[in-house]
């Protein structure tokens, strides 16, 4: 008897000990460290919400906080918050790099080459083959993405194929397309001239500066004095970047329709349409301030511009309203989009839980993260049309109440279809301007892939040609003449070549020729 009392008291013994080395198990499972699925319920049921640091490298961001309907669904949905740093300037990322001191998540645009190094960042292909293998990425965005090393260390957001945006008629394109906007009453009273051609634009301005010489006849934002008129002219793309013929590529200051647009930006300097401090303006607020306080007639910005004008002046009590010009008032008009997409997120050395990190992007990259992310909270903010595009309840173009709902800007990762169609909005101005604007629009990523090394010798070249055309073009726009603006023109061309201009084109076609090859079906 007391044998057999012994052993049930060993047995139970046994039993409790298991019991609590079982619970143990199920407490740390809960942790977040083993069972964190993007998407799956632990993080909810544990009520154990983890804190990631966020830098992002882009001071003008608008969004500074992680608060708002979607950052509180996605914490919900992930079990991750964000705490948010952004930039103070440009340089201070290069400085975090420099010190080492960085966070535990970096997004960014102007240093994703940089941050692109095994040093700095986890490669997203080990850390999705070790925590999170069916996170499935498309081939195209690791092709180019994927760095000299065999790595792929992030994914732009707002990037999308010729085929996929053909494919998503209701996907028109992004606020990132240059628009000029106009005062809808001052052109009823100038009696409704048409604006089909550049020279139409030209002779209304010349109407305004008449009728009405204390209004500005074209303001315009620091940031998009150029992109508008070089689709005018069929320039394709920015000033520091490249365009291509016949299969080589060159330097956009040289493609031949570019002095055309210089001396059109310089006549409208001269005829009195455009301010000269207009080109010294530090702060991107200016020109709206000149636009919704009635002081300007047109007002150059991007796509959205007549819409949230429209907002503003209404908001401030105005009576007046702006609508956009045509995207095309030219028949050489050409858009090329050459762009990998916007910014990227990256998982820095630094990163207290790369797992929950790439889980995290994970679930932002899920069909359901990425509309929840760019259109808002399903129900609250939006329906699904079984037409194929969201019905929102609300404007996009309305930034204090994207803003606040913290819509759109955590992007950290995203798609150009799903954000082209944030933009759709049957009725908006904006929505009209863009599918223009995609009439027109032809897709060469593979120019974007033509990217230069941070510490490379053409890297350095080219910096110092951006610079030196930053400086020498706003000499061409002043000019006191036609003659004047075409010898400043010539002097920049010759200063590039100067400084290497030749060496970083060779340099870029051979990049080109290796590159391109990619995008090959």
């Amino acid at each position: 008897m007391k044998r057999n009392k012994g052993k049930k008291a060993l047995l139970l013994s046994l039993i409790l000990m298991m019991t609590i080395a079982l619970m143990s198990a199920c407490v740390n499972n809960n942790d977040g460290q083993v069972n964190n699925s993007v998407g799956s319920e632990p993080p909810a049921k544990s009520n154990e919400v983890k804190e990631l640091s966020l830098f992002i490298d882009a001071s003008w961001y608008p969004v500074k906080e992680w608060t708002g309907a979607v950052a509180e669904k996605i914490t919900e949905k992930t079990g991750i918050k964000l705490k948010v740093t952004v930039a103070t300037d440009d340089k201070q990322l290069p400085l975090m790099i420099a010190s080492g001191d960085l966070p535990d998540l970096v997004f960014t645009n102007a240093n994703i080459e940089r941050m692109s190094d095994s040093k700095l960042s986890y490669p997203w292909n080990e850390l999705i083959k070790k925590y999170a293998p069916d996170f499935k990425i498309d081939p195209i965005r690791i092709a180019i993405h994927t760095m000299d090393d065999g790595n792929f260390y992030t994914v732009r957001n707002s990037f999308a194929t010729q085929e996929e945006m053909a494919q998503n008629k209701y996907s028109v394109g992004s606020d990132g397309s240059p628009g000029i906007a106009v005062r809808e009453d001052i052109l009823q009273k100038l009696g409704n001239p048409s604006i089909d051609t550049i020279d139409d634009f030209m002779k209304v301005l010349g109407m305004v500066k008449e009728k009405y010489p204390d209004m500005i006849p074209l303001i315009m934002d620091k940031d998009w004095i150029e992109q508008y008129f070089l689709t005018q002219f069929g320039v394709e793309g920015l000033l520091d970047g490249w365009y291509e013929r016949d299969g080589k590529v060159d330097y956009a200051i040289r493609k031949p329709e570019m002095l055309d647009f210089f001396k059109f930006m310089n006549r409208l300097y001269r005829e009195g349409d455009i301010l000269a401090e207009n080109f010294a303006y530090t702060n991107d607020q200016i020109d709206d301030q000149y636009a919704t306080s009635g002081k300007a007639f047109a007002h150059m910005h991007t796509v959205s511009i007549a819409d949230s004008d429209n907002i503003k002046v209404k908001k401030a009590g105005g009576s007046y309203t702006f609508q956009m010009l045509p995207s095309s008032i030219s028949k050489d008009a050409k858009s090329v989009s050459s762009g990998l997409g916007f910014a990227g997120t990256f998982i820095t050395k630094k990163n207290k839980d790369p797992e929950a990190s790439i889980k995290f992007l994970q679930y932002l990259a899920s069909d359901e993260g990425k509309k929840l992310t760019m259109f808002g909270v399903e129900g609250e903010h939006w329906t699904w049309n079984d037409e194929g595009h969201p019905n929102l309840k609300y404007d996009p173009s309305d930034a204090d109440f994207v803003n606040r709902n913290g819509i759109k800007w955590w992007y950290l990762y995203n798609d150009g279809v799903t954000e082209g169609m944030l933009s759709y909005v049957p009725g908006a101005q904006k929505t009209k301007a863009l599918m223009e604007r995609k009439a027109f629009t032809v897709y060469k990523p593979e120019l974007g892939l033509i990217q230069l090394q941070p510490d490379s010798d053409e890297k350095t070249i080219k910096t110092k040609i951006d610079e030196m055309i930053k400086n020498e073009k706003v000499k061409i726009y002043l000019a006191k003449s036609e003659e004047e603006a075409v010898a400043n023109y010539e002097s920049m061309v010759k200063n590039a070549k100067k400084i290497g201009l030749d060496r970083l084109v060779d340099w870029a076609n051979q990049t080109y020729q290796k590159k391109k090859n990619l995008f090959k079906k």
